[in-house]
């Protein structure tokens, strides 16, 4: 069997902690043993208030997992995963081993350039329609993942935005997660993980989009108001089921979306807020075909967007491999 050198499984490691994740909570942790990459789950860096049931949190493995895989495949190596694969050790949440050397396609080495430029953007978009082979594309993403992505028609978005501001009004209601958004928005001089004010953009003066609204928790007078997007094009990822699983599925199927849309030069905002209420999120979900609504993602084209700080490996990666 093919030696893998502990350096490229290190640096596939650090490009998956490029990983989007609840309010950059950072919610995961590796260990190099052998050949083989152990996935963790870090409950500590669960977001209580949000997410009881850690959904998200493993939505935020799964992207990170992904990230991972693709790193490996960009490296030259097929890799193969197990998820959960010890019953009785629930934070371990994939074992990933690279299988075989294979040389990456064009397809690979684009979308593993894309992993460190892709951000999320709470700024306006343009008016400009995504092309349909765009969609086509995303779509076909979030398949190869086992799962699905609907981009709502103009009924459909409506009312999706619909439930989202009112599922903002109420988290805004809550003092628990104000507290919460507080904790994760702060400045500080220093910190690795959490929303900088660089990266939380404007308000959206008609109020229609419902983007997290960060400045709740701390003044903010140099946030502008502006005008976004009239008619955003607004996509919803499901899975089939929904349990642990399925949301790790839905995180990498997610990744997968947002780094197809980073290689085609568009802007996404993941936008969760209606499937963080579990009345809302249900009518998000088709449930006679079983499909369940995972995350909400807007899609157009907007200026760059700033990035958001990460932990370094020190933190987060135990080499248990020299």
């Amino acid at each position: 069997m093919t030696t893998v050198d502990s350096g490229v499984l290190t640096r596939c490691v650090e490009a998956a902690t490029l990983a989007p994740s609840l309010h950059n909570s950072q919610p995961w942790r590796f260990r190099i043993t052998g050949r083989a990459v152990e996935v963790y789950a870090d409950p500590s860096r669960r977001l209580d208030a949000l997410d009881a049931s850690g959904r998200e949190l493993l939505l935020s493995v799964g992207a990170a997992l992904f990230t991972l895989r693709l790193a490996l495949r960009a490296q030259g190596w097929t890799p193969e995963h197990v998820l959960f694969p010890e019953p009785g050790t629930p934070n371990l949440v994939a074992r990933v081993e690279p299988a075989r050397e294979a040389t990456p396609s064009e397809t690979v080495t684009a979308l593993a350039a894309a992993i460190p430029r892709r951000h999320t953007n709470r700024w306006p978009f343009a008016a400009a329609v995504v092309p349909a082979d765009a969609i086509e594309e995303l779509t076909r993403a979030a398949g190869d993942e086992g799962a699905t992505l609907t981009i709502a028609g103009a009924v459909s978005r409506d009312a999706i935005l619909g439930l989202g501001q009112a599922a903002e009004r109420r988290l805004r209601a809550d003092g628990g997660y104000r507290a919460e958004l507080g904790r994760w928005t702060r400045p500080a001089r220093g910190r690795h993980d959490g929303v900088p004010p660089t990266a939380v953009g404007p308000w959206d003066a008609l109020e229609r989009l419902p983007l997290r609204d960060f400045g709740l928790m701390h003044a903010q007078p140099w946030r502008t108001s502006e005008r976004f997007e009239a008619h955003p094009t607004i996509a919803v990822l499901a899975t089939h089921g929904d349990g642990p699983p399925q949301w790790v599925l839905a995180g990498q199927a997610l990744q997968h979306v947002l780094l197809v849309a980073t290689r085609l030069g568009l802007a996404t905002t993941p936008i969760s807020q209606p499937v963080e209420i579990p009345e809302i999120r249900e009518l998000l979900t088709k449930t006679a075909t079983g499909r369940w609504a995972q995350m909400i993602i807007r899609i157009g084209y907007g200026p760059p967007a700033a990035t958001t700080p990460r932990r370094p490996l020190t933190e987060t990666l135990r080499d248990e491999s020299r």
